[in-house]
């Protein structure tokens, strides 16, 4: 069953916000992951990592710029989350002033 999560990220304070999406064991197959910058007028960077307790993070992509309105489809993922193994992080980054926004289905 897909998972849907829409991530408004990097408060005003702060210029970066992680977000787990998969916790670890928690059995989720995940085939597909798209992520989509929803935000009206500004790109917005993403970093999507696996990582595991003792033995660190590992990324999928790291430092992708996303355009307004576009969506990024990466299949198959490396990795799974059963007991002991990865869990599931998206990292925004916020660009120039704005608040990055994105919304995530895994499926």
């Amino acid at each position: 069953m897909a998972q849907y999560f829409n991530i408004t990220g990097a408060s005003s304070a702060a210029a970066e916000l992680t977000r787990e999406l998969l916790a670890v064991g928690s059995g989720v197959k995940v085939s597909k992951i798209f992520l989509t910058n929803i935000h009206a007028d500004t790109k917005c960077t993403v970093d999507l990592y696996i990582e595991r307790k003792l033995t660190g993070k590992f990324y999928l992509l790291k430092g992708v710029e996303l355009p307004v309105g576009v969506t990024l489809k990466y299949e198959n993922p490396p990795f799974s989350n059963k007991s002991g193994e990865f869990g599931l992080y998206l990292k925004l980054t916020k660009s120039a002033s704005e608040t990055p926004s994105v919304d995530v289905i895994l499926s």
